[in-house]
């Protein structure tokens, strides 16, 4: 092939990492943070599986089931909104971060919900140690959440001034990428927290 083909000949687009690289870094720092909690809480279980067993059967299951779908299709309507950037269709980017923001939005009154429950029962972080991994392990994941619906209302409301689209994305894809990480990280905390004996 001649130098002169080899110009003339597309090249495929450089793959690149969606988003800021500062937002991966603070994605790993907490990720590591939720993986010392996740490892505290396995070997505190190890030590007293009948215990955790008999309060794990406390939990409400299908509450922890709705929010792991909430906050499933919440990152799904995410990744549409930041397909649709890539295609420039301004309402389907402002319109599928509020679906996200809104499924956020439901996982918190779920957990709310949760909490009153516990809370009124007497149950604190003080109760024995299962209940406070359970409260402090959800309670964490639920700031998180919190900060990610800050996160996607300034993304909906600079969605809503066009400045996402083709030319410019990587604001919306960082957002992306920390909504992202919080689902991953109930993912996790479901199974472990709620179902696995």
């Amino acid at each position: 092939m001649s130098a002169e083909t080899a110009v003339l000949t597309p090249q495929p687009p450089a793959r690149r990492l969606p988003g800021d690289l500062a937002i991966w870094f603070f994605i790993l720092a907490e990720m590591l943070a939720f993986a010392v909690f996740f490892g505290s809480y396995a070997f505190a279980r190890a030590k007293n599986v009948e215990m955790f067993n008999l309060y794990q059967q406390t939990l409400d299951r299908n509450a922890g089931a709705i929010n792991t779908l909430l906050l499933v299709t919440g990152s799904w309507f995410v990744v549409l909104a930041v397909q649709a950037a890539h295609r420039d269709d301004q309402r389907a980017i402002s319109r599928n971060i509020l679906l996200g923001f809104l499924c956020g939005a439901g996982f918190l009154v779920v957990k709310v919900f949760e909490y009153a429950a516990k809370f009124g029962a007497g149950i604190s972080l003080s109760t024995n140690t299962f209940y406070m991994f359970y409260i402090s392990l959800t309670f964490f994941h639920f700031m998180h959440v919190l900060l990610g619906m800050v996160i996607l209302a300034i993304l909906w409301f600079q969605s809503r001034q066009g400045v996402y689209g083709s030319h410019h994305s990587n604001g919306l894809e960082s957002g992306a990428a920390y909504w992202h990480m919080v689902d991953l990280l109930w993912i996790v905390l479901f199974p472990l927290v709620y179902v696995m004996r």
